[in-house]
């Protein structure tokens, strides 16, 4: 993936693989002592089924792991932004 500046990222709206809009970017929790960025914290779109997502307070916190594309949305892989294991 291409360098991306975090503060083009902030308001971007975030969507999984199958177009399904989950809501927009609020901020990225990262490992100070590594530097690597662990989680998205992301504030769902009204009507949004959050229940199938980890939530935090009112936000989704979807792992990084899970992001698959940075361009005009923030686009993530569905099966692991769900998974609630």
């Amino acid at each position: 993936m291409p360098k991306v500046f975090a503060k083009n990222l902030s308001n971007k709206q975030v969507m999984t693989t199958d177009g399904t809009e989950i809501g927009i970017l609020d901020n990225i929790v990262m490992e100070v002592k590594t530097g690597k960025l662990e989680d998205l914290m992301v504030k769902p779109d009204i009507g949004l089924d959050t229940s199938k997502y980890v939530t935090d307070g009112q936000f989704l916190k979807i792992p990084f792991k899970a992001v698959r594309s940075i361009k005009d949305y923030i686009v993530v892989d569905k099966q692991i932004a769900t998974n609630l294991d």
